[in-house]
């Protein structure tokens, strides 16, 4: 029986729907059919120049930046704080609620192309009420284009409201309050922005709060902070899902307990590279985590300012690393298990992915 034929029979005993592909069986085109789920992404971060020059034009904004090119040009950080300075005030010609619609849309229409069939992102209210746009403003306009993007699309969601670590808990607090009018909207709250000097446990009373409201819990924590953040981020913040995580591999009790729990790490490949978390791709961990039995994912953090959405991140690591589509593959049914999404949607996404194996290998 030929590769085509068992695929065909694969597909009629799961009833899995079959799409017709090019002949292309590369690696890169194997990752652009790929289902995927995106679990770690900063809607902030998918702010593309152009994108960002048309909104600040349309709002009377003035940018210290003559042109796309010269904003691109200072896409170039050292580390995680040179990146959110200009993250920051990217974000502040957002004002109304078309706004972050569009900047929404704009992101959905690309993960669209690239066969990402589920994404659970997060927004900074902070970064906006802290502007005096208010929190309704904000979460209407992302929400309205998530609906669209489910209607239109076929994008699930989920939508994870992150506090920012540099702020002080009363400002998490106050921004809890905002959102509880919006409680139905929100699936999970997260911990982001500039981790060192910010432990976890600096949340503890605002997460427990949290969780005492039916919210899921996620932090990033182990990127450019040490192990032991992710401790404090089990332990304090008894979260549900790691965000980064890389620092992991310097605790092997760390490591024991995140595999005995099947803990989910979002990685994030190209963010990594370009905050200098690793200098090479080559020395990405991804593959070592696999090897030890971690459930890792892989991401786009911030993609507008780290040279690649999802497709770009999976071939970055793949290509390094000289990746097996089935190592792939399982990094991509990896972005289901550690999803929200209810078990028969991601059963059925990993037979998706399964028969896509069997076509393309």
């Amino acid at each position: 029986m030929n590769s085509n034929s068992k695929f065909h029979k694969f597909a009629a005993l799961n009833n899995i729907k079959i799409h017709p592909f090019m002949s292309d069986n590369t690696l890169s085109h194997f990752i652009n059919k790929l289902p995927k789920a995106e679990l770690h992404l900063h809607i902030e971060g998918t702010f593309e120049p152009e994108l960002m020059f048309k909104i600040a034009e349309r709002n009377g904004i003035k940018t210290k930046y003559d042109s796309v090119a010269h904003l691109k040009q200072a896409y170039r950080f050292n580390n995680l704080q040179e990146f959110l300075d200009i993250y920051y005030e990217g974000a502040g010609v957002l004002l109304h609620e078309q706004d972050f619609y569009d900047l929404t849309w704009a992101y959905l229409t690309q993960i669209h192309k690239e066969n990402v069939v589920h994404t659970e992102l997060f927004f900074d209210p902070q970064t906006h009420t802290d502007r005096n746009v208010p929190f309704d403003v904000v979460i209407k306009g992302i929400k309205r284009a998530l609906e669209d993007g489910e209607s239109k699309l076929g994008i699930t969601y989920k939508l994870i409201m992150s506090f920012l670590r540099h702020l002080d808990e009363a400002s998490a607090f106050k921004t809890l309050e905002a959102a509880k009018p919006y409680k139905d909207w929100i699936d999970a709250v997260g911990l982001d922005s500039s981790e060192v000097g910010n432990p976890p446990s600096k949340f503890e009373r605002v997460f427990k709060a949290c969780r005492e409201e039916g919210f899921l819990l996620v932090a990033h924590a182990g990127e450019e902070g040490p192990a032991e953040y992710i401790w404090e981020a089990l332990d304090i913040l008894n979260i549900d899902r790691i965000d980064h995580g890389n620092r992991c591999l310097e605790d092997d009790k760390l490591v024991e307990r995140l595999v005995k729990e099947q803990m989910a790490l979002t990685l994030c490949p190209l963010s990594n590279l370009e905050l200098k978390v690793i200098t090479d791709m080559k020395q990405h961990p991804v593959l070592d985590m696999m090897e030890k039995g971690l459930l890792v994912t892989v991401n786009s953090d911030d993609p507008a300012y780290f040279g690649g959405y999802m497709d770009a991140n999976f071939m970055a690591v793949a290509e390094a690393l000289h990746m097996t589509k089935t190592q792939v593959a399982t990094l991509a049914k990896n972005s289901f298990t550690a999803s929200w999404l209810p078990k028969t949607d991601i059963e059925k996404h990993h037979k998706a992915i399964d028969a896509l194996l069997v076509e393309m290998c």
